[in-house]
């Protein structure tokens, strides 16, 4: 059995305890990680401010193209790298490489950064000054991931702190550090300078609790779940935070939509990745004259989704992460049961071995319903109707997140109206809620949080802006004083 280390000031260290790292679809044990503790979180925080003044005096083009190197190793890598992700977090092949080929564009995008990093210049009310703004790195940036996207959000965050000139202590969460460690292997490989990126393996009341309070941490961006992130502002202090916080995400479907599009729409949404996305689509709201013939189409190609091993070509849909998802999505299911909806396909645990649970579908959901107002994070899909797309509107906002929201409709006065009403980070028209591209800025609103990653606001979490003013007048001017 392998037992692989943290990463601390460019050297690899173990702990006295360690945890295993489950393989979803077969159970069996594929690794073991020190259990990290809070003396490891103060030699990371150490090793990142003995390093922060070199890195952050480093040009912001020199560390642009180290992200560029990044990149270039994992595109080499994809291929082992999206094995280990269908392997250790369970996600069906292709979307273990799309998980990859994600991380391999955020550092090429935030590697441009690096020949940018914007401020803006504007006039002064005086004579003869002169006014801009500069953008400076945070400082030490604690980081902490979940186990969904395993390289993905991993790199989403790492990416834009080295290029903003922060140095890193990171923490990944303890079902996927294979996947992480992985990728701090590639940022050593690639010249990340000892003590810049800091790899801390353990649980979150020893590990990432020490990273949310220490004094010297000065940023946190954090991606799970809307309970950690509330803790996480309370225990925070006047770190700078961000946080990205889940969803409940709909497909509105009009009476004029194609339905065949808005089938495949939500059944990528709801059941890609199990249903474990943040941007997962757990809700459809359909307008009344169209629900019995999308229902009908969605319970069909529901049912023939193929569970099983995500590495085979033949799989639909792979596991869920672990034990207690699988019991939380089968909690749901009596749930849901229990309020009234009707059960149409699904419902039940998958095989002897493995976390696998059946695509499921409830219709006759209201949305004062459990199951259509919280974020379960497993394949469960709740079907609500209705007759004018302001009620249908109004569903999608009463639910306290605000990620991502889709509409599938031909009339292109139905697209705006939903992208001015629906309460969200994100609107697709004729997509489905998931598939964000990296030069977009990502993020939701209300209990979904407030940060944006990614895209040309991707830097904002990681940096903050310097006003500077340049009086050449060669006296005293006082502003605002006539």
């Amino acid at each position: 059995m392998p037992v692989y280390k943290m990463y601390i000031d460019g050297k690899w260290i173990g702990a006295d305890e360690t945890f295993e790292t489950i393989n979803p679809t077969t159970e069996k044990i594929i690794a073991k990680f020190p259990k990290g503790k809070d003396k490891h979180v103060k030699m990371a925080v150490g090793a990142a401010e003995d390093a922060y003044k070199k890195w952050s005096e480093t040009p912001p083009p020199t560390r642009g193209r180290l992200l560029q190197n990044i990149a270039d190793l994992l595109r080499k890598d994809k291929q082992r790298l999206g094995r280990l992700v269908s392997t250790e977090m369970g996600k069906v092949l292709p979307e273990a490489l799309g998980d990859v080929q994600e991380a391999i564009d955020v550092f090429e995008y935030m590697a441009g950064e690096g020949r940018r990093l914007f401020g803006h210049t504007t006039t002064s009310e005086l004579r003869n000054k002169f006014s801009m703004t500069i953008r400076m790195p945070v400082g030490i940036m604690g980081l902490i991931s979940p186990w969904n996207f395993p390289i993905a959000i991993p790199a989403w965050k790492i990416a834009p702190a080295l290029v903003c000139g922060n140095t890193v202590v990171f923490k990944p969460s303890s079902d996927t550090p294979l996947c992480a460690y992985e990728l701090v292997k590639i940022l050593e490989k690639a010249g990340v300078p000892p003590g810049v990126v800091n790899f801390v393996t353990g649980s979150a009341s020893d590990v990432g609790e020490a990273i949310v309070k220490h004094p010297k941490i000065h940023g946190l961006s954090f991606t799970g779940s809307k309970f950690t992130g509330e803790w996480i502002v309370k225990n925070a202090g006047l770190k700078k935070v961000g946080l990205e916080l889940g969803g409940k995400n709909p497909i509105i479907v009009m009476d004029d939509a194609d339905l065949s599009l808005a089938v495949d729409g939500i059944l990528w949404g709801a059941f890609g990745t199990a249903g474990q996305r943040c941007t997962a689509a757990s809700r459809v709201i359909v307008h009344k004259k169209v629900k019995e013939k999308l229902l009908a189409a969605l319970v069909q190609r529901t049912k023939k989704l193929r569970l099983g091993n995500p590495l085979l070509k033949t799989t639909d849909v792979g596991p869920l992460i672990n034990k207690k998802a699988q019991e939380k999505t089968a909690r749901y299911v009596e749930i849901g049961k229990k309020e009234g909806a009707k059960m149409l396909c699904g419902g039940k645990k998958a095989f002897g071995r493995g976390f696998f649970h059946q695509p499921t579908i409830f219709t006759s959901v209201t949305n004062d319903m459990h199951i259509a107002q919280e974020e379960i994070f497993g394949p469960i899909l709740s079907v609500l109707e209705f007759d004018r797309l302001d009620d249908a509107i109004e569903m999608a906002n009463d639910i306290e997140y605000g990620l991502s929201s889709s509409i599938y409709t031909k009339d292109v006065s139905n697209g705006f109206r939903a992208v001015q009403k629906i309460e969200a980070g994100l609107t697709y028209i004729n997509s489905s809620t998931i598939g964000s591209e990296v030069h977009l800025p990502f993020g939701g609103i209300k209990g979904t949080g407030h940060t944006r990653e990614a895209g040309i606001t991707g830097i904002d979490e990681f940096s903050y802006l310097k006003t500077v003013y340049v009086d050449y007048s060669g006296k005293l001017q006082k502003a605002q004083i006539d």
